[in-house]
């Protein structure tokens, strides 16, 4: 959609984009504290996570969730939360007609909640069936129990299930005032966003009822570590396997390196006439597989996964060892790289066609540094990919020697280590 962007810094320390869409019909507002689980002990590790259960609930003006819920959707408006492990985010969308009455209501639960111990048990109770149901997503568990053998800051949710009696409503109550402070606010507002309709969310958001605090929380300091064994989660009632390959970067990655990475991702994964997925396919070896890139403040993660009979596994992972090959060598053809380019163009072109998909264009990397995309200038950047960097960029995330393998399944052990030793020529670049 046609917009423009702006950047607002208030008073308060919070800071945030407004995305001015004139033929937008709907307005979105999307809050994020620097909050996640990162900031608690692992025996409260759901602390953040109950709270963002409390925050959309009674507060001020509201002596119960369910009366406000009720006010807040009366004329089909949506609120969410979610909690990661470094943030905790908070998304509204409403009809363009009620805007104001929304973004009162919103600000109203962030800045003034009760946080009611009848709501807090009952939302214990919800949390602990979110977790139960979550815990028998096989991917989930493996991509959380490896990443937490990489030494990143994460749980599994059989964990989190086993921690959640330890935390009390004391610890909601303190996380929310160390960590909900306007200084740590940053927020991304879309919609028919004209001057005076900016001037007044200006003075919203500069009244927000929450402390000044004292700035932005950092990021925490993350290095992975690379694994000598693979990681295997034995459970005879899986008959395929689960697998995760990942391959770290030192570093974040910079745009131009990120832009080539997502085109070859794309060459390998993304289609069904894909290198990878699409040879396997035709070879009947794999139903689907998927792969993508990763960030955090101190490393770039590409990983590879999907879920393939035990039989077939081999065959796989010789494909996708020989197609990475392939790129380290530079068996790219030009055909190969316009095709790359002219999907990510369409698939740019069609993340924007909705308030919500034009902000979400700039959510992920406003709120992780405070950078502000250029949604115009993207297609241009696609199309200056050239065949060298997407060797040097496929390279480059092999060059640090960081890596690791998951699986989960009830297959034989001796195959999971036949799969590692597969694997492992590809850091001998």
């Amino acid at each position: 959609m046609k917009h423009k962007v702006s950047e607002l810094i208030l008073d308060n320390g919070a800071k945030g984009l407004l995305i001015h869409i004139p033929s937008a019909s709907v307005m979105s507002f999307d809050f994020d504290f620097r909050a996640g689980e990162y900031l608690v002990s692992r025996d409260k590790w759901e602390t953040p996570h109950i709270m963002e259960h409390l925050l959309l609930g009674a507060n001020e003006k509201f002596a119960r969730s369910r009366a406000f819920q009720a006010e807040f959707e009366k004329n089909g408006a949506y609120c969410n939360a979610s909690t990661s492990s470094y943030d905790i985010s908070y998304e509204a969308e409403c009809a363009d007609f009620e805007w104001k009455r929304i973004l009162d209501l919103f600000t109203l639960a962030i800045s003034k909640p009760l946080f009611l111990d009848e709501e807090f048990k009952a939302e214990v109770g919800n949390v602990r069936e979110e977790l139960t149901a979550r815990s028998n997503n096989h991917f989930r568990h493996l991509s959380l129990a490896l990443r937490e053998s990489y030494g990143f800051a994460v749980l599994t949710d059989q964990q989190r299930l086993l921690n959640m009696e330890n935390v009390l409503l004391d610890d909601v109550k303190e996380h929310y005032h160390r960590t909900h402070t306007a200084s740590n606010l940053r927020f991304i507002i879309a919609g028919k966003l004209p001057e005076a309709r900016r001037n007044h969310v200006k003075k919203i958001l500069e009244s927000l009822n929450l402390p000044a605090g004292g700035g932005r929380t950092p990021l925490p300091a993350e290095m992975p570590r690379r694994l000598d064994r693979p990681l295997y989660i034995h459970n005879e009632t899986v008959e395929n396997l689960y697998f995760y390959a990942d391959t770290f970067a030192a570093k974040r990655l910079d745009d131009h390196e990120l832009d080539a990475l997502s085109l070859i991702n794309s060459m390998l994964t993304e289609t069904l006439y894909s290198r990878i997925l699409g040879t396997a396919r035709e070879h009947g070896l794999v139903y689907s597989m998927s792969s993508n890139l990763t960030h955090t403040k101190d490393s770039t993660n590409w990983w590879f996964g999907a879920q393939v009979r035990p039989d077939n596994a081999p065959a796989l992972f010789k494909i996708m060892v020989g197609e990475l090959q392939r790129v380290f060598s530079g068996d790219i053809t030009n055909k190969d790289l316009a095709a790359a380019k002219q999907y990510a163009l369409g698939r740019h072109q069609r993340s924007g066609q909705t308030v919500g998909g034009t902000a979400a264009g700039y959510s992920g990397r406003y709120f992780f540094d405070e950078t502000i995309d250029d949604y115009y200038k993207i297609p241009a950047r696609i199309k200056a990919v050239t065949k060298q960097a997407l060797m040097s960029s496929t390279k480059r995330m092999f060059k640090d020697q960081i890596w690791g393998m998951g699986v989960l399944g009830a297959g034989d052990p001796k195959l999971v280590n036949k799969l590692h030793r597969q694997l492992k020529p590809l850091w001998d670049i």
